[in-house]
């Protein structure tokens, strides 16, 4: 009966595989043949396993034949039921996994081999990972939980689960980190800071771009005692290139698709004191109707410039509070002078349009005003007022890459809405 103590290296597994010759039989007919004795393989004191050696999970494991014999299948399967990828030698002679293996987790080793002289054996066998002492994950964003389409400015984000600070640790992410995308673009990782990163391209993503990205360092070593956790993916498509200027000096709000002028609408930005940020933003969300409180931006209540009044179509584009939006009361000042606390209002018949026209990662850029730049990252996705020169430099590879074309996949849930 074959020895199952298992097996131990960090550098990988060896299995030596004896396969015993077949022996000569009598058949009771009286004439005399040879008949073939398949016997199982006998790996017995061949194979170890240490409590204290276990393997290491980045490495990959390695199946031999001694001299002679030959592999036929090798299988490794984890407590789950999944089968570890893996590659067998032209010769047959020997066998590694190519697929990503769990810390911490006990797997099965299933042999078939022949001795090179018609003898054929099968053996069972396992090894078990180094348990790690933290485990990496990763949340993807943005959430294409709902239609999975969205504009040309989308950056993928990534929030890890533990803080990354080496630089090689950091280069070990960002190879774990694949994006795909059709057609393919140039593009690069940006930390911005030990805990989350953001991707966007060169340019802006092309018109109907479908984009997936994974997590996939699942067993791989990142760092002393840490080790990639679970798999972590998601997949969107871009819809068509919508982008707004919000001129704060000639108080009008142009949307474009496609290059071309759709809409010119007046509008009124912050008023001195409370002026609208410059630069290009990035929006974050709609709502149909949102409470506004003067009190959310420092105003105190019941003072001049205070206010708390429900809103509506309002299109977000920073995390402290800044909205395209409908504002009725300040009609006659739109088109002609700013009178806000820092949102872009419009009538509620034109903004009503903007939002119908307006997606998730559309482009609101703000020209002319008297206000601060956009904030690059922390209050919304101000990534595009980053030069690409500077952006590429915060990857910890050091350089763009080019997103591969991914294999024909079903498209994920919502990804062929229709556009606005």
């Amino acid at each position: 009966m074959a020895d199952r103590r298992g097996i131990a290296g960090l550098g990988g597994i060896t299995l030596a595989l004896v396969v015993l010759a077949p022996v000569a039989g009598c058949t009771s007919g009286g004439g005399e043949e040879v008949a073939e004795a398949v016997r199982k393989v006998d790996a017995a004191g061949l194979v170890h396993l240490s409590a204290t050696e276990k393997v290491d999970p980045s490495q990959p494991v390695t199946v031999t034949a001694e001299p002679g014999s030959r592999l036929t299948d090798v299988t490794v399967v984890g407590p789950d039921g999944r089968v570890v990828a893996g590659r067998l030698s032209e010769d047959q002679r020997s066998w590694q996994t190519t697929g990503r293996l769990k810390a911490s987790t006990a797997y099965t080793v299933r042999i078939a081999a022949e001795d090179g002289n018609g003898g054929r054996g099968e053996t069972t066998s396992g090894f078990a990972t180094l348990a790690a002492q933290r485990l990496l994950t990763a949340k993807l964003g943005p959430d294409s939980s709902g239609s999975g389409v969205y504009g040309v400015g989308q950056p993928l984000t990534v929030q890890l689960s533990e803080a990354v600070k080496d630089p090689q640790a950091r280069q070990e992410v960002e190879r774990a980190l694949t994006v795909t995308s059709q057609p393919a673009v140039t593009g690069a990782w940006y930390w911005v800071d030990d805990k989350n990163l953001h991707f966007r391209p060169e340019e802006y993503w092309p018109t109907g771009t479908t984009v997936a990205l994974a997590f996939e360092a699942t067993g791989s070593r990142v760092s002393d005692g840490l080790y990639g956790g679970d798999r972590s993916a998601l997949a969107l498509r871009i819809g068509e290139r919508v982008e707004s200027v919000v001129d704060a000096g000639t108080h009008e709000l142009t949307l474009k698709r496609e290059g071309q002028v759709v809409r010119t609408i007046p509008v009124t930005t912050g008023k001195p004191g409370f002026d609208t940020r410059n630069g290009v933003k990035v929006v974050l969300g709609q709502e149909r109707k949102v409470r506004m409180s003067g009190e959310t931006i420092g105003i105190a209540a019941g003072s001049d410039e205070s206010y708390d009044l429900d809103v509506e179509w309002a299109t977000r584009v920073t995390w402290s509070g800044e909205y395209v939006h409908a504002a009725p009361w300040s009609v006659g000042s739109q088109g002609v002078e700013n009178v806000s606390h820092g949102c872009t209002g419009m009538s509620t018949e034109n903004a009503h349009w903007f939002y119908q026209n307006t997606r998730v990662g559309d482009l609101v850029t703000v020209v002319n005003s008297r206000g601060k730049a956009m904030e690059p990252f922390g209050n919304g996705f101000g990534d595009w007022n980053i030069t690409w020169t500077d952006w590429v430099k915060h990857s910890a590879l050091g350089q763009p890459v080019s997103t591969t074309t991914p294999a024909t996949r079903a498209p994920a849930s919502g990804m062929i809405a229709p556009l606005l």
